[in-house]
């Protein structure tokens, strides 16, 4: 799978990735977002989720707490995972992991998912830099219209 490095000055170009990523996006994808703490992976999933859902103040919650958040958008349904304070992947049975699979998903802290995570999913990378942020996209060439 091919990747691509963006390097976003801003939390406006976060969300202008993001609503790229969004108008490709269609039920049975899967993107992955990895980071440290802080890096900005709500930010680009909200920002993701308000673009599907055409709907630029949506309330979108974190799901930290929750561990999912689910959408119904034109776009189809949405399933936002946060998987940070999971120890493994077999909690996601419950959490209704095959299900989500049929619309569109967001995991932050994919590493959890362990030998759930699919194998063609878009990764996102993410890191602080300074006073922006820089991503790693790695997926199917169809992405990187997006970059």
């Amino acid at each position: 799978m091919p990747d691509s490095r963006l390097t976003l000055p801003d939390e406006t170009a976060t969300e202008a990735l993001a609503a790229r990523l969004a108008a490709l996006a269609r039920p049975g994808d899967v993107l992955l977002l990895s980071g440290p703490l802080g890096a900005g992976k709500t930010t680009l999933a909200r920002a993701f989720i308000r673009a599907c859902a055409a709907d630029p103040v949506l309330e979108i919650p974190s799901p930290t707490f929750t561990l999912l958040q689910s959408y119904d958008t034109p776009a189809g349904p949405i399933a936002h995972y946060d998987l940070w304070r999971l120890t493994g992947h077999r909690a996601m049975e419950e959490l209704g992991w095959d299900e989500a699979l049929s619309g569109i998903v967001l995991v932050e802290w994919p590493d959890r998912l362990g030998p759930l995570t699919p194998p063609d999913a878009l990764r996102l990378a993410i890191s602080l830099t300074g006073e922006g942020r820089e991503i790693v996209i790695s997926g199917e060439t169809r992405w990187f219209d997006a970059s």
